[in-house]
């Protein structure tokens, strides 16, 4: 048994073990500068699929020797047993490598890689989805924590019960985005509001927006675009909390776009942090457009990223968590709430990936 690729996809693998030769070569040649520097992450950017190509050929010939042997005239049938069992071994170590292989060599989304801007806003049910937005972003940064991400907030309005009209954050890290891009939209929670003096169930939503973090150079903003406001930041109830004019609201006028940041005491910083979330906003208004322009462009089941899809729902009386794109229920809403992410994630990620190779044949 074989990987089953077709000579042409064969003729792909080899030509990736081949490339990764030949930057070894170049590497110990005594490059220098630029070359050697884009060598370098060439090099290591297809590290990782070369050597799961070695494995899945080292396997194959294996394997091949094992059907060999199983197959030979005159065993001795303990022998034949044994060359069996490691037939079998092999050829599900194939059927793994190979899958494998596929998936490291699906087309790559360029944002995977990025840092992200986390936007986390109250829906529909007032105060109760102000608290419940507070939930998410707490949720959210606890995940940031156990994987070892740096979670800045960037920008908090506050309710008077504490809950979050809406909540910024830029998450640092590895694959930040890849990890969390699936949870963009409406986010459904079904409760007993504290404040619910008869014990009735309520729904209340929050809408969550993950965006790839831009770099200046990925966004060319004109100053002339620009109206910036300077004013005194507010906190929950309108009241003062800082009497000089530090707080920014930054409207791009040829979006419409507007970004406020008051946190800071700086008006420096304020504006920095407004610049960085409006990057952010552009760039991914800048992807959107491009991935609509496709005419080949198949959207996922998973979902679009749309930020009016419902895509998830946590019920608390029950105790479960249900993400509708893929029909996943897990009941454990106090784990997943308090940042145990990785279920629904990899779930998610296996979807994305299947449906990509199916739509690749």
């Amino acid at each position: 048994m074989s990987s089953g690729f077709s000579p042409g996809f064969q003729a792909r693998l080899d030509r990736v073990l081949m490339r990764a030769e030949e930057l070894d070569a170049l590497l110990q040649s005594g490059l220098d500068g630029g070359a050697y520097v884009a060598a370098t992450r060439e090099a290591s950017a297809i590290a990782e699929v070369a050597g799961q190509i070695a494995a899945l050929r080292r396997a194959e010939r294996e394997l091949a020797e094992a059907e060999a042997m199983r197959d030979a005239a005159g065993m001795d049938p303990e022998m034949r047993a044994m060359a069996e069992e490691e037939a079998r071994e092999l050829a599900e170590r194939v059927t793994a490598l190979a899958r494998a292989v596929r998936i490291a060599l699906l087309p790559k989304d360029e944002a995977d890689e990025r840092n992200a801007i986390l936007e986390v806003r109250a829906g529909a049910g007032g105060d109760e989805a102000a608290l419940f937005a507070a939930d998410l972003f707490e949720m959210y940064r606890r995940y940031a924590e156990g994987r070892g991400w740096r979670f800045e907030v960037l920008e908090l309005s506050e309710n008077d019960l504490g809950g979050y009209r809406e909540a910024v954050a830029g998450i640092t890290g590895q694959n930040v985005f890849a990890r969390l891009k699936f949870e963009s939209g409406v986010h459904r929670v079904q409760r007993v509001p504290a404040t619910e003096a008869q014990g009735r169930i309520h729904t209340s939503t929050a809408t969550v927006a993950v965006l790839p973090e831009a770099e200046e150079v990925d966004v060319a903003i004109n100053d002339a675009d620009l109206r910036i406001d300077v004013f005194r930041a507010s906190g929950a109830g309108g009241q003062h909390v800082n009497k000089t004019e530090s707080a920014v609201r930054i409207t791009h006028m040829p979006s419409g776009i507007v970004v406020q940041c008051q946190d800071e005491k700086s008006q420096h910083k304020n504006r920095a942090r407004a610049m960085k979330i409006l990057r952010a906003r552009l760039y991914e208004r800048e992807r959107e457009a491009k991935a609509a322009a496709r005419s080949d462009m198949r959207r996922s089941q998973v979902g679009t990223g749309d930020r009016s899809e419902r895509i998830r729902t946590y019920n608390v009386p029950q105790g479960r968590v249900t993400d509708h794109r893929i029909g996943l229920t897990l009941h454990k809403i106090d784990r997943v709430l308090a940042g145990e992410l990785d279920e629904l994630v990899d779930a998610l990620t296996s979807e994305q990936q299947a449906e990509l190779l199916a739509a690749e044949g």
